[in-house]
């Protein structure tokens, strides 16, 4: 009965102690062979960075969370939705499928000015550019699925195994969301921690630029945990385990 449980607690504690270890050797070997803060600077003065008023962390934080879950939750429902379009109706699917196809092919970063042309720069235009990046994945993993289905089936995929496609790829979104919302801020912003990462960049501020990385990383494993989370919730563990 508790088998599972117990299972998930030890998982969990060796992915910490893990994690734990890499941070613990990274203090130790910069401490030991005194290499440079603007090189490589130890977590302890990474982690000193945030008592620096200076960087409005807390405000560059939520200014970058809002982008990466409004991103992702706008490729979400527009890809599941659509997925679940070409799933019922094989000639929208060979209409549209390659056309988003194409469309996923045009370079990113390329776009990225094009949307700040078009919807100016800030929150907005990094939503845009987080959903552009993670919407595919979503859309194409989710339809594969189902489409893998045998359509006497496909209204119980629908309430189970649907849900196990659909959450597979909102897990590879939630990344990618990430990833999207940087690349807005790169390219053009006034805020967020890579406008922030940026602006330390020309001082070799190696320390914030390393505690920018590690909240963005938070960031990300925060929502594909959180992705995971419903998952756990919403599909049948035998199904999951598939």
């Amino acid at each position: 009965m508790f088998g599972g449980g117990e299972r998930s607690a030890r998982s969990f504690a060796i992915i910490l102690i893990v994690h734990l270890t890499v941070i613990v050797l990274w203090q130790v070997l910069v401490d030991a062979f005194h290499v440079p803060k603007f090189i490589l600077p130890s977590p302890l003065a990474a982690l000193a960075t945030l008592s620096h008023p200076n960087y409005a962390w807390a405000a560059n934080l939520a200014v970058t969370a809002i982008e990466i879950l409004g991103g992702f939750l706008l490729g979400a429902v527009v890809g599941v939705a659509l997925a679940l379009i070409f799933t019922w109706s094989r000639l929208v699917a060979l209409l549209l499928l390659p056309l988003f196809v194409t469309l996923n092919m045009i370079p990113k970063v390329a776009m990225g000015p094009l949307v700040i042309v078009w919807f100016s720069y800030g929150i907005i235009a990094n939503i845009l550019i987080a959903f552009s990046i993670c919407f595919f994945p979503i859309l194409l993993t989710t339809a594969r699925g189902l489409s893998e289905v045998e359509p006497d089936l496909l209204d119980l995929v629908k309430s189970l195994h649907g849900s196990r496609y659909v959450f597979s790829g909102m897990k590879v979104g939630a990344i990618l969301a990430v990833a999207g919302a940087i690349v807005g801020e790169f390219i053009a912003s006034d805020r967020g921690l890579g406008y922030l990462m940026i602006q330390v960049q020309s001082s070799l501020d190696t320390p914030a630029m390393v505690m920018a990385v590690v909240l963005l990383t938070l960031l990300g494993v925060g929502l594909y945990g959180l992705v995971l989370g419903l998952e756990r919730l919403f599909v049948v563990r035998d199904i999951r385990l598939q």
